[in-house]
């Protein structure tokens, strides 16, 4: 669990991943945004898809900051060749971390050796690439949030993503089901879809077990720190 009584602003940036989505983004905004995401520090600079990676990997060049690609976003619907074509082709334009969505209809289906194959797909086809896995669990019941944690932690992915963010964000029930399910395990979890109070709710989600928010709105939450501790959302900074 994260102890931010001994991290400072800048390493709090290393908790968010920022993202940038709307569809008229252009190259000039990807360029502009990536300053924003070194100012920051955050942890990745993630886009919708691959088309991006090239223009990121070139702008974040000497920075820690990893270039973050969406693989099957936001339906998770294509098949697995499709989902390890795309995942092939972000590596190869600069991507570092991907963020897969999976099928919500085979689980409803429980199809779960399908889905577990597709998840060993991904992971084969990331190559060196962290690999994270969006479950989009405000479509999903416990049980289904809890299988879906276990499937992602036995087929070696990094991470389990509560939400694409396109839907309903995850409540904290949830988030602590991913984080009890993985107890133990080298999968972490990442929290996206955060609604609004967002600055409370971000810092609560890191606080009750993710350790990972992805979110449009981090250089704002990521400001609001020193209120946060002020109020006694966040603990105080003890060195």
């Amino acid at each position: 669990m994260i102890d931010f009584s001994k991290m400072t602003k800048k390493d709090v940036g290393k908790c968010f991943d920022y993202f940038i989505g709307p569809k008229d983004t252009t190259e000039a905004i990807i360029r502009e945004e990536c300053k924003t995401a070194i100012e920051y520090n955050v942890k990745a600079f993630c886009f919708s898809s691959s088309i991006w990676s090239s223009v990121v990997a070139e702008e974040l060049k000497g920075t820690d900051i990893l270039v973050g690609a969406g693989i099957g976003f936001p339906f998770g619907q294509q098949t697995s060749a499709v989902k390890c074509f795309e995942t092939e082709e972000a590596v190869r334009m600069g991507a570092t971390v991907l963020d897969n969505v999976m099928n919500v209809g085979l689980m409803k289906d429980k199809k779960y050796d399908q889905i577990l194959q597709e998840f060993k797909d991904y992971k084969k086809a990331a190559g060196p690439a962290i690999t994270k896995m969006i479950l989009e669990v405000c479509m999903l019941t416990d049980e289904e949030i809890r299988i879906g944690c276990e499937l992602i932690a036995e087929a070696g992915l990094d991470w389990a993503k509560s939400s694409t963010g396109q839907w309903e964000g995850p409540t904290m029930e949830q988030v602590r089901i991913m984080a009890k399910t993985l107890e133990g395990s080298d999968t972490k979890v990442k929290v996206s879809g955060v609604k609004f109070p967002r600055a409370q709710n971000a810092y609560c989600f890191l606080m009750g077990g993710a350790e990972l928010i992805g979110t449009r709105q981090a250089p704002q939450i990521i400001d609001s720190l020193d209120m946060m501790r002020e109020i006694g959302v966040v603990p105080k900074y003890k060195g």
